[in-house]
């Protein structure tokens, strides 16, 4: 069986063991967050907060919540908290469930969904951490979507109870595209608390990607009711707001109580 792969831009969620993907051996040679603290400000910024970073770039008449960049502000050690549920150790267990009866006994516990538009998989990829949540990895809704992708994935958005968040991989080069729309207006009819995650920031230029940023968050704030208001821009490169998002699903998940 060919090992998992997750939506383009999020391969270093999860740090799974070397036999399950590609992805997870070079996370053994990327800086552990002990030794992201160790780094000058500005550059701690710029990996850990990158919505701090662009709001440096903003003009200084600019309305200080434009980027609404406060609503999930953790301290670093609650950050550093959170890395334990995404890395693997022989305490904690990430695995990628593939049988059916392993995944009915995963969705007992609290989940969340990632879908993106690029996603080249044609069915539900499952993976559960410490056996206290699972995470989905849905196929894409773009041009390459199964013929069943509408049956497939809309069922278990409606039907899925323990299902907190769902996450929406956009991106940040491209902006918000018409296949985009797709699982947003999904997730506004069926009343599903989503937030919006921005791929690929180390694509762009810092003015194209603050351009990209700003024309989102108008979009989120002015055309959605069920997006969360903060948007999560990363980069599966860099690593740059991976730590952040780790942090948010711990909190979601009721796993990390924050300081």
């Amino acid at each position: 069986m060919a090992a998992p792969r997750l939506l383009p831009g999020m391969g270093r969620l999860i740090e799974m063991p070397a036999a399950l993907g590609r992805w997870s051996r070079a996370y053994s040679k990327s800086h552990a967050f002990r030794e992201v603290l160790q780094l000058p400000k500005m550059e701690l910024t710029k990996l850990v907060f990158p919505l701090q970073e662009l709001q440096r770039h903003l003009h200084p008449d600019a309305r200080p919540d434009l980027l609404q960049l406060r609503i999930f502000d953790p301290c670093l050690e609650d950050i550093g908290r959170a890395e334990s549920f995404f890395t693997a150790t022989p305490r904690n267990r990430i695995q990628y469930v593939s049988s059916a009866k392993q995944c009915w006994k995963i969705l007992s516990n609290k989940g969340f969904v990632f879908i993106g538009s690029r996603g080249s998989h044609k069915e539900n990829e499952f993976f559960q951490s410490w056996k206290i949540f699972y995470m989905v990895d849905m196929p894409g809704y773009g041009y390459r979507a199964p013929e069943d992708f509408v049956e497939m994935v809309e069922t278990y958005l409606k039907e899925r109870k323990n299902l907190l968040r769902t996450f929406l991989l956009v991106d940040s080069v491209a902006g918000i595209q018409k296949e985009d729309n797709i699982a947003i207006e999904m997730c506004e009819e069926f009343a599903l608390p989503y937030v919006m995650v921005l791929t690929k920031i180390d694509k762009s230029s810092t003015g194209l990607l603050l351009k990209q940023v700003l024309e989102i968050q108008k979009f989120v704030d002015t055309k959605t009711q069920g997006c969360f208001p903060q948007l999560f821009p990363v980069s599966a490169v860099t690593y740059s707001g991976i730590h952040l998002l780790r942090c948010f699903i711990a909190t979601i998940t009721g796993n990390l109580k924050m300081n």
